[in-house]
């Protein structure tokens, strides 16, 4: 098998981010599930833009998110997202190049525009996130480059993605190129919701063996396993994964690899100013220390640092060297 040309390809929403600031108040008063992610149409994106104050507006998407922390910590990446030719479009475009990640999906032209996610962070730091996927939805598997995803030594997919037909297609052709390329394939379920709509799909992927790493939080864990204690929900899912990473917030996290299990606690931090992408970032350390070949605490740790770093700040991109920062505090 060849060396990879890049650590990660990852197949996701190419999503900009329009975060604000809001009082408690205001989340009930629009009737939104606080901390919850919320699928909107576009008379609804249009209602809540209109109910935010000052907003600023950041490159996301869950797995671009993911990659921007993996090339601050040194990795290489390529990213595959569909963008609408509109001004959105042409800022999520530089923002991902400016990073050192790879992205040349072409733009669609006309309707719908580029996806936003609009984003209320209360004072306590909790995000409540309502996302119009837009033209993220239409990326065909004509878009995918086969040679460009065996190029990759692990091909990372977004569970938010999963809910159109034409980009659930296209992860799945792309899966069956990485298999074939003797790749690995990384998942992350992404919300709860997204396993109420599509836990069969997933679980059957599980069950055959598709997945070789798998990114869950414990809400998600339950919901994917229907158990409600944890360790029930690990029990259920250990073996079937070869990597299984399971995120608790505050409570730390766990990796179970090959046998193996370890627990780490979450990385010390002063105050929570917002959670929007900790699990993004996470993945973004774990990620790296894998395709690194470091010890599965080793990845744990610094994927701990990086989601450390992401909530202590608006936005989920770092505002400091991630690469630098894991030096620090792991040597």
């Amino acid at each position: 098998m060849s060396q990879p040309r890049y650590d990660v390809l990852a197949i996701g929403n190419a999503i900009v981010d329009v975060m604000a600031p809001c009082a408690d108040d205001l989340i009930e008063e629009l009737g939104l599930a606080k901390g919850g992610m919320t699928l909107v149409d576009t008379e609804r994106a249009k209602e809540l833009y209109d109910a935010m104050g000052r907003a600023t507006e950041i490159s996301g998407g869950s797995a671009a998110n993911t990659l921007a922390g993996m090339s601050s910590l040194g990795a290489q990446c390529a990213f595959i997202g569909q963008v609408a030719a509109d001004q959105l479009g042409e800022i999520f475009s530089h923002d991902i190049r400016a990073v050192g990640i790879d992205f040349d999906t072409a733009p669609r032209a006309g309707d719908p525009p580029t996806a936003r996610c609009l984003i209320f962070v209360t004072p306590d730091g909790e995000r409540t996130m309502n996302t119009f996927l837009g033209a993220s939805q239409f990326l065909p598997p004509a878009a995918l480059d086969d040679e460009l995803i065996a190029s990759a030594g692990i091909l990372y997919l977004e569970g938010y993605l999963w809910d159109p037909e034409e980009p659930r297609s296209a992860m799945r052709r792309a899966m069956e190129v990485a298999r074939a390329a003797g790749r690995k394939v990384a998942f992350t379920a992404s919300e709860s919701f997204v396993i109420d709509r599509h836990g069969d799909d997933f679980r059957q992927m599980i069950d055959e063996g598709l997945i070789d790493i798998l990114f869950v939080n414990e809400h998600e864990l339950a919901t994917l396993t229907d158990e409600a204690d944890f360790e029930a929900g690990l029990a259920k899912v250990e073996g079937k994964v070869p990597v299984l990473v399971a995120t608790r917030s505050a409570k730390g996290a766990v990796g179970i690899a090959y046998g193996e299990r370890v627990d780490i606690e979450a990385e010390p931090i002063d105050k929570v100013v917002d959670t929007t992408g900790a699990g993004d970032l996470f993945a973004a350390g774990f990620l790296t220390g894998h395709a690194r070949g470091e010890s599965l605490e080793r990845c744990l740790r610094m994927g701990a640092i990086c989601a450390a770093e992401i909530i202590s700040h608006i936005g989920a991109r770092s505002e400091k060297d991630l690469k630098a920062l894991v030096a620090e505090k792991l040597g």
